[in-house]
């Protein structure tokens, strides 16, 4: 099994100052997918240049033909199902059905009172995203859609024509916790993590993959209840967040062993952020661009 290399390009840079160039450019390096962050603004970048992900996503559509787009992700914060699945069966027909929805039940960050509302607690986070997901299912797979919850309602929504990709675009669900993992097991395509935040700042490269290999089989024994096929539920890593931080792209070999190490857990995906001078992503770019070139043909 190959392993798939994709990217995230944060929404930074005004669109002809660097960011369609961006998006051309991880189309002819041969990532699977470029992402982007779906955040109103975002831990160092808050004061500078933040651009909306829907918006982004459409333009970046427009310049490429076969590079996957995506969120990564998504969360309750800001969305609400009835608006965000007519945005999203938008960008998949515009795009022609190359749109996958990164979604998570997302944190405390900025996002989390921007609407004015007190920050949500886990309990609170958890409970909404399990709300949120199953009706944006419905809303992306239904012509109509009526629904009324704790949280979400829906009253008559249309959807019609629904999404190119059918029964609905992909779901690629980050879930670290059971009730998420839930979620990705019944809903997604794909299943998503970081890895263990706790390590982030005293952990070693080791006690990472262990902990990554906990969360997998966790989400193993969660699809075996459920009676989804393993097999069948993509893994996908987003980097930057373990304790290697930005160490795999210092060189291709680096890289190589990192990817490898975690293609024996199962994943099937990488991402990788996209280049930013003096940010915790600065890499530099002839060795990024070397590992979107030849780090796939040395992991099949």
């Amino acid at each position: 099994m190959s392993l798939r290399l994709s990217t995230v390009i944060l929404p930074y840079r005004r669109w002809q100052e660097g960011g369609r160039a961006a998006w051309t450019r991880a189309e002819q390096l041969g990532f699977h997918t470029a992402y982007t962050y779906d955040h109103l603004s975002w831990r160092t970048f808050r004061d500078g240049p933040w651009f909306g992900a829907v918006p982004t996503l459409t333009a970046a559509a427009t310049v490429t033909d076969r590079l996957r787009l995506g969120t990564l992700v998504t969360s309750p914060n800001f969305r609400h199902p009835v608006t965000l699945a007519k945005e999203l069966i938008s960008l998949d027909d515009i795009s022609g059905g190359r749109v996958t929805l990164g979604i998570g039940a997302g944190g405390s960050g900025f996002d989390a009172t921007a609407l004015g509302q007190e920050p949500w607690t886990p309990r609170e986070r958890a409970d909404r995203f399990a709300e949120f997901v199953p009706l944006l299912d419905r809303l992306l797979s239904e012509d109509a859609v009526s629904y009324e919850g704790d949280f979400y309602s829906a009253h008559e929504a249309r959807n019609i024509p629904g999404c190119v990709q059918r029964p609905r675009l992909p779901f690629a669900v980050a879930a670290t916790g059971p009730r998420g993992m839930r979620l990705a097991a019944r809903y997604g395509h794909a299943w998503v993590t970081t890895g263990d935040p706790k390590l982030y700042e005293n952990g070693t490269p080791e006690q990472s993959i262990q902990a990554i290999r906990r969360q997998a089989e966790k989400l193993a024994d969660i699809c075996a209840e459920i009676g989804r096929d393993m097999t069948d539920l993509d893994r996908v890593l987003l980097t930057g967040f373990t304790p290697d931080r930005g160490g795999p792209l210092q060189s291709l070999d680096a890289f190589v062993d990192f990817a490898g190490r975690h293609m024996e857990l199962g994943f099937t995906e990488i991402v990788i952020h996209w280049p930013i001078p003096d940010s915790p992503f600065a890499t530099d770019e002839k060795a990024f661009e070397q590992i979107a070139i030849e780090a796939p043909a040395q992991l099949r």
